[in-house]
């Protein structure tokens, strides 16, 4: 007796429209697995794009914050160089106040020799 034979005495043999439903079943099954597969590995895709994703925001975030620590840098020297450059222009209008009233003064001197000269011219 072969294997198929014993097989056989303990499980009747299967009807047409049994054997039908069955495959259909079994059709069914691989069909929603093939479905799952695919899905797991959309979602797989997926999650390996939003890592991807995720390391470049990291970087560019990086990037943000090395920029910003440059313009903070750059902003200070900058702030730093006008201020020498408002003393500068403080000191250089200081001196310009100071050689205009110095020269009004010796305006105001020539005046008064002048006055001075033609009253002599005058009298004289």
């Amino acid at each position: 007796m072969t294997m198929r034979d014993q097989g056989s005495k303990q499980q009747p043999e299967l009807t047409t429209e049994i054997a039908l439903r069955q495959w259909r079943e079994a059709e069914r099954a691989a069909a929603v697995a093939r479905r799952g597969r695919v899905a797991a590995e959309a979602a797989a895709a997926a999650a390996e794009d939003a890592a991807e994703a995720a390391k470049a925001t990291a970087e560019a975030a990086k990037a943000a914050l090395d920029s910003m620590s440059l313009a903070e840098t750059s902003a200070a020297k900058t702030a730093a160089a006008a201020k020498l450059y408002v003393q500068e222009a403080r000191a250089d209008l200081a001196d310009a106040q100071t050689d205009e009233a110095m020269s009004e003064i010796a305006e105001e001197d020539a005046r008064s020799g002048y006055r001075a000269a033609t009253d002599r011219a005058k009298r004289g």
